[in-house]
């Protein structure tokens, strides 16, 4: 897929709603992320990090940069770029925000909006040490074959769950990351 057909199908597209089923009762705290896309000799990649081990929450966990929404964050588009910043050294200048997918509820008490964008290719990144323990990036054309997707289907609180991964390399992207990378996959098909 190119950038442009990227783009086609992802403005000319409504959003359906997302797979995943878990919804709280409790308020949730508002997060963002930044799903950001590199196009290299005419293929898209999709950029994630691996959590640094020493973490409260997810630690070692395949994600995309972002985290929660703070009270000078304008909107979660604010959110994801400061985010992106912070965690991997992302330049602001460097990202072209494209939309965004439906909500995710977290099991760990977050309502997390992915924010959409390309970025500019020649990055230098900038890890964080604190949050990230490593950058890298999947080919987008792995995430749209559907043959790629697993789910695991659990019980939590006497209600299904289904839990989501897409395992690529030595690296198992799952949860609410690999939702989302499903959900943006439906949207393009």
């Amino acid at each position: 897929m190119t950038k442009n057909e990227f783009l086609h199908k992802f403005q000319l597209s409504s959003l359906a709603d997302s797979l995943h089923q878990y919804s709280h009762t409790t308020p949730l705290r508002p997060a963002a992320v930044l799903i950001a896309i590199i196009e290299e000799n005419q293929q898209l990649y999709v950029l994630f990090t691996k959590r640094a081990a020493h973490l409260k929450h997810h630690p070692g966990q395949i994600s995309f940069p972002g985290g929660k929404v703070e009270d000078f964050d304008n909107n979660f588009i604010a959110t994801a770029i400061r985010e992106a910043e912070e965690e991997i050294g992302l330049n602001s200048h460097d990202i072209n925000i494209i939309g965004q997918l439906n909500p995710y509820e977290t099991i760990s008490g977050y309502v997390v909006t992915p924010v959409i964008a390309f970025i500019n290719k020649q990055q230098d990144y900038v890890m964080d040490k604190n949050e990230v323990d490593e950058i890298f990036q999947v080919p987008l054309q792995y995430f749209l074959n559907f043959d790629n997707h697993y789910a695991i289907n659990i019980e939590r609180q006497h209600k299904p769950f289904s839990i989501h991964f897409m395992p690529y390399g030595h690296h198992n992207i799952w949860g609410a990351t690999a939702v989302m990378l499903k959900d943006l996959a439906i949207h393009l098909s």
